[in-house]
């Protein structure tokens, strides 16, 4: 099986890279440090980098215009996080955040459409984030939100195509962007953990991923409740 990554040079994404090159696939690594690509590239003749930065889209439709190979998976992965304090709004903080979670994405789902086959499978990885109003992740769980909407609506015309979309909600996993946080981080895994469970699931076909799965159910029930309960909720348990 061929796979393009991107956001390959850390965490879920890397891990993914290199466990699926264990079992024998040819991997695509994207990423914006090509150090880190080119040390990745060296560890094994089944993976391949190549170096975008998916905020900038003529970047990506040119770096996709030298794919060694078309991919039958494409996971499109990189993202960042900042967090607004206070509820006092950035809307430069905004922008960076959106440029990265969201436009990033949208950049490549639009690249690869020259590359689009029957039987492909595109994999956008969002957060749970996108599912529940939390404080202090105004910018990141808008931008979060707002790509599992995009691949929600886009999966029904592109499934049409021949093309299956699918979309992981993880929890919190332990990455050098979560290593950033300074708050509780309840149920936890490891990128081990959350790459095999992302791999188990897509080769059963799921549409939609929720990892850990305890964790992103207990949120996913607390945002089916009035919109007022969640706030009370949510204030309890992280303002208090």
């Amino acid at each position: 099986m061929n796979i393009l990554i991107t956001g390959a040079t850390s965490g879920i994404g890397q891990q993914l890279a290199l466990d699926y090159v264990a079992q024998g696939d040819q991997v695509i690594v994207c990423g914006r440090n090509q150090q880190v690509l080119d040390e990745l590239q060296a560890r094994s003749p089944l993976l391949h980098s190549l170096a975008l930065d998916v905020t900038n889209l003529k970047q990506c439709i040119k770096a996709f215009g030298q794919l060694p190979f078309v991919p039958d998976v494409w996971i499109f992965n990189a993202g960042v996080c900042e967090y607004i304090d206070d509820g006092e709004l950035d809307s430069g903080l905004i922008k960076r955040v959106m440029d990265v979670n969201f436009f990033g994405v949208v950049h490549c789902l639009e690249a690869m459409i020259p590359y689009q086959a029957q039987g492909q499978q595109v994999v956008v990885v969002s957060s749970i984030a996108g599912e529940l109003a939390l404080p202090r992740a105004e910018a990141y769980g808008a931008s979060k939100a707002a790509i599992s909407y995009l691949t929600q609506a886009l999966a029904l015309d592109w499934e049409r195509r021949g093309i299956a979309l699918s979309l992981v909600m993880p929890g919190f996993v332990a990455t050098p962007l979560t290593q950033k946080n300074t708050f509780s981080m309840p149920m936890m895994i490891s990128v081990n953990e959350a790459s095999q469970q992302i791999r188990q699931q897509l080769r059963e076909g799921k549409r939609f991923i929720y990892l850990p799965k305890r964790f992103t159910t207990l949120l996913r029930l607390v945002a089916m409740l009035p919109y007022r309960w969640q706030q009370k909720l949510v204030q309890r348990w992280i303002l208090s």
